[in-house]
């Protein structure tokens, strides 16, 4: 009989012991103590129970046993749904005010707050990140932390960023309370057994995670979905390798591994080792001829990076293959090639505005052993949400992500603007043969861009690299629902990790500029897009999806040296022909890639403003001049 293994404190007992579970049967096997685990982990383990004082404490294997386990807890606890109409897929509808990532009370922890932030200019509020001092911190941690768990289990997660045996890979324990956590992390990490023998007494990142819910609850639940939001905080230790996380169930706060590991620690441990953290897809598209290129791409949530990185290609005989849609971990490997991973395991992508006609891979992929938050149910057990495209049959009714009759005439969406599906990567249909390569994949071209409805051409290339540094660090975007911001207002996202810098920006960028100095660096082609650019009548003027890969074609020719371009004020632009429209009908080639020299006028003092208040005395000199450069040509308009 299949076992799998537990180590649990009873509640009487100082000691904590390892047990094995006989599935199927409630029988309790002693078999060691917690001395069996890595040294380290075992020390972790041990000084978070002595704050926490769970009820219990679960070691994951990852086998598919403890997985249904993991999941029946969860359905029993009402916190998730079947969902029959799909292949065990499960909804879970969070608390309303638990639905995204809270940045406001997500901080970086270090000695000196420069070290966190740039210092801004005349003591404006930093945009860059949020710091806060170790005393703080230790204090902020003693009001939360002590007896936390008490009457939950606490849950041993051992899991690996990257495939294991990667070069690139890094190893994290999170300890949760919370089952959801699990259940999702089993889908976006590579966890268990496994990761905990490779790991053995290797470093790892420490992720501490509680709802702060402690049993008995002093108050009642919405939706069974335990959280604390008054008092949620997520924090990082970058120099001691620690994430605390604290009354959020929601993803981006309490799966540790996603944002709080993959990109600010990892932005932190790329700095010290020589490599890039960062919040990118990676595609491969490979053309007629059979030739193929990986292309790694930055925007902000919810700006469509899963909707390229699993495009559809209208030109026939193009290819693309997905290899992430999230983040990318990239190093330089002894030739000189940028070599790239996705560290996760699966997509939490935003499920508004995903079907068949935008991005019938991802459907597919979401058909089944997915757990979806905050969508609207379907009475014969499906999932719906804004923009699915897909007409409800007679009789199916629709019940809200807020667990409300709902109908086409209900003033709010049927499902929360920022739900999500959790889903295994390797179910994808046109996931990369090279997906999961240890080494990586060779990084071509890299691309920047955002949700621009004015001014901004569909697509220019940097000049250099150093250019492409700047365009990066000016990049604007319309702000999304993945976090708590509202509205439409143009918001300064640099790299599309203004969120998720793991340490000062000027030094981020300074780290950046030093790849031109690597030995042998061969250096990606950089790239702008703006596929949401409209016309006076707010009609997009590009049709997007399976069209994009027009522009993608228009890249891989330039990092052959074969497509046009002709230099403008802001970069190297298609020269009339180059980029492939046949077939297309009426697009206004004009307009899509005009340059309003009053419009650039405002971008580039904007640029200055943030660059001159945000990153003030940290700004490197190479990209103030790029920006001089930028004004000069701009009066040349």
């Amino acid at each position: 009989m299949t076992l799998f293994y537990a180590r649990v404190m009873g509640p009487l007992s100082h000691s904590l012991k390892l047990v094995c579970f006989h599935p199927g049967s409630s029988r309790l096997a002693h078999s060691s103590s917690l001395s069996s685990l890595p040294r380290s982990v075992s020390e972790f383990v041990s000084r978070s129970v002595e704050l926490c004082k769970p009820a219990g404490v679960h070691v994951c294997t990852g086998s598919p046993e403890e997985t249904a386990e993991i999941l029946g807890t969860l359905e029993r606890d009402g916190m998730i749904r079947r969902l029959p109409k799909l292949t065990n897929c499960w909804l879970a509808r969070t608390d309303p005010k638990d639905v995204a990532r809270v940045e406001s009370k997500t901080v970086i922890v270090t000695t000196r707050q420069r070290d966190t932030v740039p210092v801004p200019l005349g003591g404006a509020k930093s945009q860059l990140g949020n710091w806060m001092s170790e005393k703080d911190f230790e204090r902020a941690k003693q009001e939360r932390f002590p007896g936390c768990m008490a009457g939950r289990k606490m849950y041993v997660i051992p899991y690996s960023m990257g495939p294991l045996g990667s070069p690139i890979s890094k190893f994290g324990v999170q300890l949760t309370d919370s089952p959801y956590v699990v259940a999702s992390m089993g889908v976006m990490t590579r966890m268990g057994s496994k990761v905990m023998e490779s790991l053995g007494d290797g470093e790892f990142v420490k992720c501490l995670h509680s709802l702060g819910r402690p049993l008995p609850l002093k108050a009642p639940l919405v939706n069974n979905w335990p959280c604390n939001p008054e008092m949620t905080l997520i924090a990082h230790v970058p120099d001691r390798r620690e994430i605390v996380s604290f009354g959020s169930g929601y993803g981006g706060n309490s799966l540790l591994g996603k944002k709080c590991f993959a990109l600010r620690i990892a932005s932190r441990i790329a700095k010290d080792e020589g490599w890039l953290a960062e919040h990118m897809l990676i595609l491969g598209i490979t053309n007629p001829e059979g030739r193929k290129k990986y292309i790694a791409a930055a925007f902000p949530s919810a700006c469509g990076k899963t909707n390229l990185a699993m495009m559809n290609p209208s030109l026939p005989g193009w290819k693309v293959e997905c290899v992430g849609d999230d983040i990318a971990w990239m190093k330089f490997d002894e030739e000189g090639n940028l070599r790239a991973i996705n560290p996760e395991n699966g997509f939490f992508g935003v499920a508004p505005g995903t079907s068949v006609k935008t991005n019938p891979n991802a459907m597919k992929t979401i058909m089944k052993n997915t757990i979806f938050t905050n969508v609207a149910e379907t009475s014969d057990g499906g999932v719906c949400w804004e923009g699915i495209d897909e007409p409800l049959p007679e009789g199916v009714s629709v019940t809200s992500w807020k667990n409300q009759p709902w109908s086409p005439e209900s003033e709010e969406p049927c499902a929360h603007p920022n739900s999500r599906f959790c889903t295994p990567a390797s179910q994808c249909p046109i996931i990369d043969p090279e997906w999961e390569s240890p080494e990586g994949v060779p990084i071509e071209a890299i691309i920047f861009g955002g949700r621009r409805p004015q001014g901004v051409p569909l697509v220019y290339e940097a000049f250099d690299w150093q250019h492409g540094v700047f365009v990066g660090a000016a990049m604007r975007s319309e702000a999304t629902a993945a976090a708590e911001h509202k509205g439409k207002a143009i918001m300064h996202d640099p790299f599309a990790m203004r969120p998720f810098f793991g340490y000062n920006f000027g030094k981020y960028l300074a780290h950046w500029l030093s790849m031109e100095h690597r030995p042998q660096a061969r250096l990606p082609k950089v790239f702008h897009i703006n596929w949401f650019r409209k016309d006076e009548q707010g009609r997009f003027l590009w049709p997007g999806f399976g069209e994009n890969v027009r522009v993608l074609e228009w890249m891989f020719k330039r990092v052959d040296g074969e497509a046009g371009v002709f230099p403008s004020a802001i970069g190297y632009l298609p020269t009339e022909g180059a980029l492939n429209v046949q077939g297309l009908g009426s697009i206004n080639l004009k307009e899509l890639f005009s340059i309003s020299r009053d419009f650039w006028e405002q971008e580039a003092r904007e640029i200055r403003r943030y660059f001159e208040e945000q990153v003030n005395d940290d700004l490197p000199f190479e990209i103030e001049v790029q920006l001089r450069h930028l004004e000069q040509r701009i009066q040349q308009l």
